[in-house]
């Protein structure tokens, strides 16, 4: 009986071991699968999120598209001297701001003034050649009424020489040579008017509207205007750049000597894709962050879209257009501009032509979209600081 106690004893024990290394060996998995419940949360959370920001992109591309590729752009008029000399005078430096009339440079005006003496001196001829045309016609009338005098003259006498030639008192030739006399003295009234109509045409017409006195006076004014372009001003309020002379330096005309960036009228031209700007329409508020001005958001406003951009494909009248190849799965987006205006002068001091800013557009009364919008265009406003 003993032994089979013993024995009974023995595999309650090792049935206990058995049991304790079980539930020991159970454990770890146990552990395991606790362990392993957070990252199924975690995973669940951002597929969440990725589904979110998918929903949120497609939508947002169409209700309130954004674009990173957006610039400040501005007038851009170059220097350029409508007369030719020799730089005397350079009013302006690099970088400088100028007002509407302010003086840029002067060329030297020796020569313009010389020829503006010359034009008025042109014109005081002009007006005596008026004088000594007006003479030449008085001449060639009198010589006309005394050659007309002439011929009825020779009419009246000789009318009484073909009276008497009929009656055979004189001869034949006599009346030959009246009826000459007649004939040269027609002759003489034909050139003396002829004479007389030359000189009119060389007087012309009078005052003014005499031809000499009309290209006198353009001459003159011609003179004048070229003398005022040696004097350069800056068309309006705006700044220089690219000034690259110096006094002594020769300036030709039409070739540009500075170039003058206007800062009253300045806009974002915002390049959207094509799949973006479907809902976009002119007067659509828009949200700018400029790049140099981080953490700041300007407002702005859609004042007009691109209809038209150029391709590869395009070609000239009578030429054959060629096609770009491409491949891969999917082409690259179009992009068509978008001119976007300031709202106040808020950002004046921060448009510089060529800054790249962030543009933000609200197409709609979509709360959601737009706040989110709202939000990230500020992310990235802030975001500037970094990069």
């Amino acid at each position: 009986m003993s032994d089979t106690s013993n024995k009974e004893n023995i595999k309650n024990s090792v049935q206990t071991d058995i049991n304790e290394k079980g539930e020991k060996a159970e454990t770890p998995d146990a552990n395991a699968g606790k362990h392993a419940d957070p990252v199924h949360r975690l995973t669940k959370i951002v597929l969440g999120i990725v589904a979110f920001l998918f929903i949120w992109y497609v939508s947002a591309d169409r209700l309130a598209p954004w674009t990173d590729q957006a610039r400040v752009q501005a007038y851009i008029v170059p220097i350029v001297p409508q007369v030719s000399g020799v730089i005397k005078r350079i009013d302006v430096v690099q970088d400088q701001e100028v007002q509407v009339g302010d003086e840029l440079l002067q060329i030297e005006k020796s020569d313009y003034e010389l020829a503006v003496q010359k034009a008025e001196s042109e014109l005081e001829i002009a007006g005596q050649n008026i004088g000594a045309g007006t003479a030449n016609v008085v001449t060639a009338q009198a010589k006309l009424v005394e050659a007309q005098a002439n011929l009825n003259h020779y009419e009246v006498q000789s009318k009484r020489v073909f009276e008497v030639e009929k009656k055979g008192v004189v001869s034949k030739s006599d009346g030959d040579k009246a009826r000459a006399a007649i004939a040269q003295a027609k002759a003489q009234v034909d050139s003396a008017r002829s004479e007389l109509e030359k000189a009119k045409r060389q007087l012309g017409k009078k005052g003014a509207d005499n031809p000499q006195i009309r290209a006198a006076i353009a001459a003159l004014k011609q003179a004048q205007l070229d003398l005022s372009r040696t004097t350069i001003t800056a068309p309006s309020h705006g700044g220089i750049t690219n000034l690259q002379i110096d006094i002594g330096h020769y300036a030709n005309a039409g070739t540009p000597v500075m170039t003058f960036i206007e800062v009253d009228n300045i806009w974002i031209q915002a390049n959207l894709r094509e799949n973006s700007i479907a809902n976009v329409k002119v007067g659509n508020t828009v949200d700018i962050a400029l790049d140099v001005a981080p953490g700041r958001i300007f407002k702005g406003t859609v004042s007009s879209l691109g209809f038209a951009v150029g391709s590869a494909s395009d070609s000239a009248i009578g030429d054959v257009a060629t096609i770009e190849g491409s491949s891969g799965w999917l082409r690259d987006a179009q992009r068509f501009p978008v001119t976007i205006t300031f709202d106040d002068n808020s950002a004046r001091g921060y448009r510089r032509l060529g800054g790249q800013a962030d543009v933000q557009f609200y197409t709609g009364n979509n709360w959601i979209v737009n706040a989110l919008g709202w939000i990230w265009i500020r992310v990235l406003s802030w975001l500037s600081y970094v990069y």
